[in-house]
């Protein structure tokens, strides 16, 4: 960060230059604020300043700075401060605002969290013009792997191939699912959403094939289903590991042949699309279960995708935050100190980026200001992040083998046992703690024989 220092006083200048120096910052000084403007121009990130001095006053410079370069910050500095000084500082567009005599410390902390948030603002340029873009335009981060994960999506969205996406609940799937579809030459033509875990065996067939006029009760007229409205586009088949297992061999069909029969019906209907399925579970597991075709599952996993939990997404956290707070605000601009980030980057996010957006909106919401702070956080991240740790033990490295599905069992009972402590046994709260539905985590409980009587429904 290059730094333009003006201070008339020259012990003062030269002890400051020294301490900014020591951080590794790029400084220029001078005395006075006639000769600051004579150095000015865009390649400074920060300008320092005193306020009294001979001719041109700090105050003066502020002004000259955001007039000629408003993306240059300013921090003011002075000897005889007022509150009323410093409110008319900030409403200028000074960054901050500090009284002599401070400590060095003081100084680079102040410093240190501008260059911060210069890193974000610059982060956010860069997320906006990815926005403009066809490849990930939804897909926030900028860490290793979703860089890989967008290098992939811009590979393979030229091409027909069908994809499986894997990944934790609230990654973002769908999103993953619609950028392929936006990055193809398919993207002028539908992109068609299916859930499968929210429909009924014979509702989820209906509504992907159709069906005729009088093919059961309550068909009055014939219906077109959503392969047919997606012939020519994409369909994003979400939750495929919840899909019946009947209607799994008519899927296969459908994948090989690309044409499907209406319920009812006895015309075969040729579908031009693409389909793009997610899973949250890995599906080898339920082929070896038998709750899954082998077969369909080598049909579908022809480019398989992977995307990385929150939690392994290094500094895509602050990235995030700061997207949503700009989604979510309404148009006002918001700023978060960096205690908010620090706080953040302590939670273990199970819900993933779904959960931590939910939080933000919770942050903008209770923000009395335009300013949030860690007094906005919602309590149970405060808390939370304070008390997590790991409760997987660490297993023995001289073990000839170990039983996979007894440690995943072990596993998921101390997570519902720390949920269960860390919310005061209320499930709501504690399903949302593991990103799990109320109805998920209380049948968990009862599978591993936990308490999930009357004192954990609060």
């Amino acid at each position: 960060m290059k730094i333009l220092l003006v201070e008339d006083e020259k012990i003062t200048r030269i002890t400051i230059e020294d301490a900014l120096k020591s951080e590794q910052y790029e400084v220029k000084s001078c005395g006075t604020g006639q000769e600051a403007l004579s150095l000015l121009d865009n390649t400074y990130d920060l300008v320092l300043t005193d306020i009294r001095m001979p001719g041109i006053s700090g105050t003066d410079l502020l002004h000259e700075v955001k007039s000629k370069y408003p993306e240059i910050e300013v921090i003011l500095m002075t000897a005889y401060s007022t509150v009323e000084n410093a409110v008319d500082a900030l409403k200028a567009g000074a960054y901050d605002y500090m009284t002599k005599p401070f400590s060095n410390t003081e100084l680079l902390v102040i410093v240190k969290r501008l260059e911060t948030f210069k890193r974000i603002a610059s982060e956010n340029v860069q997320l906006r013009r990815e926005v403009s873009g066809n490849i990930g335009g939804k897909l926030v981060g900028s860490s290793v792997g979703m860089i890989g994960l967008k290098d992939k999506i811009k590979a393979i969205a030229p091409g027909d191939f069908t994809v499986l996406i894997k990944g934790e609940s609230g990654t973002g799937k769908e999103l993953v699912a619609e950028a392929i579809h936006k990055a193809s030459p398919r993207k002028d033509e539908p992109f068609v959403r299916v859930s499968c875990a929210a429909l009924s065996e014979s509702v989820l067939e209906s509504e992907l094939y159709g069906h005729e006029e009088g093919s059961f009760t309550g068909a009055i007229r014939r219906h077109i289903g959503r392969f047919e409205r997606s012939s020519g586009g994409t369909i994003f088949l979400d939750d495929i590991d919840d899909f019946p297992l009947p209607l799994q061999v008519k899927l296969l069909r459908t994948l090989q042949e690309k044409e499907i029969e209406r319920v009812g019906g006895t015309a075969t209907v040729k579908v031009d699309l693409r389909v793009v399925a997610a899973t949250k579970v890995d599906l080898r597991q339920l082929v070896e279960k038998g709750s899954f075709r082998e077969d369909l599952f080598y049909r579908l996993n022809i480019v398989p995708l992977t995307i990385p939990p929150l939690r392994e997404r290094d500094n895509d956290i602050d990235i995030l935050v700061e997207h949503f707070i700009v989604k979510h605000s309404s148009g006002a601009e918001m700023t978060v100190a960096s205690e908010v980030f620090d706080a953040l980057n302590k939670w273990h996010w199970p819900g993933n980026v779904r959960e931590l957006e939910n939080c933000v909106v919770r942050m903008v919401a209770l923000a009395t200001g335009t300013s949030i702070t860690v007094d906005d956080i919602p309590e149970e991240y405060i808390a939370g992040a304070n008390s997590w740790s790991s409760p997987v033990g660490e297993i023995d490295q001289r073990a000839d083998a170990v039983d996979f599905n007894n440690i995943v069992d072990e596993f998921q009972i101390k997570l519902l046992k720390w949920a269960q402590n860390q919310s005061g046994d209320n499930i709501s709260k504690a399903a949302r703690l593991l990103g799990l539905s109320r109805s998920t985590f209380r049948s968990k409980l009862i599978k591993f024989g936990l308490d999930a009587g009357e004192k954990s429904l609060k």
